[in-house]
């Protein structure tokens, strides 16, 4: 997919890596000119590899984010990445994200494997990063923490604090240190924003209106702003292409 001068690209995981990953993209800047997008919190930590005219080769990890930003895209800037669920913060990560609330970190330029000449080839890329994850695949995980993320992710995060604890067996308030300790935020900061993302496609569509078990409409509304610094209606209308993840949406 092309919009403007950027190019962007996604690829679902295999299978077995269907709980750690939820997606591996490419994003490129074709022109000379360094490009502004906005980028809003979307629950998903992304590990980046990059090089561009301006800057040499690097591999980041970035934690979650909590409100919107508005970054460059530098010239003839290349970045795969791999974002990540959840649950690969603790059994697939070097680090702890709860630190890099709204930033990032940068990791070896060796991590997975991966060189700046594997930048070249995204389907390479792929196949690469999906052998060296499925190698460190834990032998076993808290089936607390699967159920949770589990019912997270199928929600939409449209599902309370206290019924996501029943169904896990967790108590409420472990639950939240855990996500304070590991991520950076509160379960229910988190329920929030994937429940703002799973409104991308209805905004998209040109339905201003709430059907994410938002309270009301003027809930809507302070929850899109809150996120995406925009009410409903200029999000929807994402002027210039600006909103990246919002114009990257496969069209109906």
């Amino acid at each position: 997919m092309t919009f403007g001068a950027m190019e962007y690209r996604t690829v679902q995981p295999v299978p077995a890596l269907a709980e750690f990953v939820e997606s591996f993209w490419l994003l490129a800047n074709h022109s000379d000119a360094a490009q502004p997008v906005a980028l809003v919190p979307d629950g998903r930590p992304d590990l980046v590899f990059a090089d561009a005219a301006t800057e040499p080769y690097h591999v980041v990890l970035l934690g979650l984010d909590n409100q919107p930003s508005a970054p460059l895209i530098p010239p003839r800037a290349r970045m795969l990445a791999i974002s990540w669920k959840l649950l690969a913060v603790e059994y697939l990560l070097p680090v702890r994200i709860a630190n890099l609330l709204q930033t990032g970190t940068y990791l070896p330029t060796d991590y997975l494997g991966v060189t700046a000449d594997d930048l070249a080839d995204f389907d390479g890329f792929c196949a690469k990063v999906s052998a060296q994850i499925l190698r460190q695949l834990p032998p076993a995980i808290d089936a607390r923490k699967r159920k949770l993320f589990s019912l997270l992710y199928d929600s939409n995060g449209a599902i309370t604090v206290e019924a996501l604890a029943e169904a896990a067996g967790w108590s409420s308030r472990q639950i939240n240190r855990y996500f304070q300790q590991m991520f950076g935020l509160s379960l229910k900061a988190y329920c929030n924003i994937l429940r703002f993302r799973a409104s991308f496609p209805q905004l998209k569509a040109g339905k201003l209106f709430p059907e994410q078990n938002f309270t009301d409409q003027a809930h809507f509304i302070r929850e899109v702003k809150k996120y995406a610094g925009v009410v409903p209606k200029e999000l929807a209308r994402n002027q210039d292409d600006r909103f990246i993840q919002f114009a990257t949406l496969p069209k109906k």
